[in-house]
């Protein structure tokens, strides 16, 4: 009889086992386990909770990455500099206490919801997902990997490994903002994140912006960002933002609000999250 689980201690042996025949990977369990209510998960169940090395932030020279099995607690507990400010604060918005101590970073990216908080932080920052296999390692950056409601490029004998942020300075800084039917263990009517960097005279020299909730996958909006570079990070930043920069977003009508009412409070949640980078800068 072939084995319905297995927990293996390194990242070669889980690819080992990717590679023989396709498995349900599992790390948090918290989408897993709900998607498979009342039914059993028809594929054998590859449980990388035990790889020490998926876990963990750290420093990689001018780069950071985060393992794969890093929770979300582990996210909004790190000491980290100001880039990851918009991280941090999705992290804590990722359901309750309970779902942040146990569901991961990877995972999240996995599911591929559209509503997933960690997301457009990620897309943002221009993180990208590592992926390891048999064959090799390879990256891509999350809209590569990311393609629509729970699908993604993973190929089915590849892992997730690790997700990569570079190409940022010190000085850059970030914002996370969303909307929900109420405060707590809600799922986003829209969520924004913007990340601007700045030379040493304060003029913005990279942005990154990114929505989710909006489409089928978070977007990034390449308009809005263009135009961010160049302005003072210390100005009206939240003026810049223009109706035509929402044009890559797809919202639809359903029980948490309509397209309409999406595209509005996503405007506000931009302008609101640059000023608030911008009054930080003041400070």
């Amino acid at each position: 009889m072939q084995p319905r689980f297995e927990r293996p201690a390194s990242v070669a042996q889980a690819t080992r086992l990717l590679a023989a025949r396709p498995w349900a990977v599992l790390a948090g369990g918290t989408d897993l386990y709900p998607a498979h209510v009342g039914r059993a998960i028809a594929l054998p169940v590859l449980d990388i909770g035990g790889i020490a090395e998926l876990r963990g932030v750290r420093r990689e020279g001018a780069s950071w990455t985060i393992g794969a099995t890093t929770t979300w607690s582990d996210v909004a507990r790190a000491e980290l500099p100001p880039l990851f400010a918009a991280l941090q604060a999705a992290a804590r918005e990722v359901g309750g206490v309970q779902i942040q101590n146990t569901g991961t970073v990877a995972g999240n990216l996995c599911n591929a919801s559209p509503a997933a908080d960690g997301t457009p932080a990620l897309l943002a920052m221009r993180a990208r997902v590592v992926l390891q296999s048999a064959r090799g390692l390879r990256e891509l950056a999350v809209d590569e990997f990311v393609l629509g409601n729970r699908r993604t490029a993973r190929a089915d004998d590849e892992l997730v490994v690790a997700v990569r942020i570079s190409a940022w300075s010190e000085r850059a800084r970030s914002a996370f903002a969303k909307l929900g039917g109420r405060r707590y263990l809600t799922i986003a009517v829209t969520a924004v994140a913007v990340v601007v960097d700045a030379d040493a005279d304060d003029t913005v020299r990279a942005a990154g912006v990114a929505v989710g909730s909006c489409a089928p996958a978070a977007r990034r909006l390449p308009a809005l960002e263009a135009r961010l570079v160049g302005a003072r990070i210390d100005g009206d930043l939240g003026a810049l933002v223009a109706d035509a920069d929402l044009a890559p977003l797809a919202p639809i009508d359903d029980v948490r609000g309509s397209a309409a009412y999406r595209i509005d409070a996503t405007r506000t949640l931009l302008r609101r999250a640059l000023g608030e980078l911008a009054s930080s800068a003041r400070r």
